[in-house]
C-alpha cells in the first residue's frame, strides 16, 4: 500500500483547469482493428486501467487490496464516451484523469486521452462506493475522498 512515487504525475491542465493525474499507456497490436485503429472496447479498458493506475499510483491503494481486503469497491453506473480522433497502432496516449463530480457515495471522474496535442477521446465515468459484501453504497471514506478533491475541476 505505497505510493509509486516514480510514477505518479500530477500537474496543472492549464489555466483555471486544475490538476489531473496522468498515466500512459501503449496501443498494442492486439488493440487494434485491420484498419490499425484501436477498437472501441479497447478504449473502455483503457479507461479502467487508468482508474486503477489512479487507485495504486496515486491514492497509494491497489484496487484489488481495496476490493479484496478493505471490500469498498466503486462500480461503474454510467459512462459516456466521445471518439474525437483515431488512437492508432504504435502510439502511446497520454491519459489524463480528472474528478467533475465529488457525491456523498459518488465520483464523476474525466478521462482525456491525448496523443502529443491531439485529444482523441473525451470519456466520463459515474462510480459509487459500495459495501462490496452487502452491495450497497456507503460514503467515500474521507482518507481516499481528499485525493479526489485535490484533483476536482467541475468543468
Amino acid at each position: 500500500m505505497t505510493k509509486r512515487a516514480d510514477a505518479l504525475q500530477i500537474r496543472p491542465v492549464g489555466e483555471g483547469e486544475g490538476l489531473v493525474f496522468v498515466t500512459r499507456r501503449l496501443v498494442r497490436f492486439s488493440h487494434v482493428d485491420p484498419a490499425g485503429i484501436a477498437y472501441f472496447p479497447r478504449i473502455h479498458n483503457f479507461i479502467h486501467e487508468a482508474f486503477e493506475d489512479l487507485w495504486e499510483e496515486y491514492i497509494g491503494v491497489r484496487y484489488f487490496y481495496l476490493i479484496q481486503d478493505l471490500r469498498i469497491a466503486f462500480p461503474m453506473v454510467h459512462t459516456e464516451v466521445d471518439f474525437l480522433q483515431p488512437l492508432r497502432f504504435g502510439e502511446r496516449p497520454e491519459i489524463r484523469v480528472s474528478c467533475f463530480k465529488l457525491g456523498r457515495s459518488s465520483l464523476g471522474l474525466r478521462y482525456n486521452i491525448v496523443v502529443d496535442d491531439r485529444l482523441c477521446v473525451d470519456a466520463r465515468t459515474t462510480t459509487t462506493c459500495i459495501d462490496a459484501d452487502k452491495l450497497k453504497s456507503q460514503p467515500v471514506p474521507q482518507e481516499y475522498r481528499v485525493f479526489f478533491e485535490k484533483i476536482y475541476n467541475p468543468q
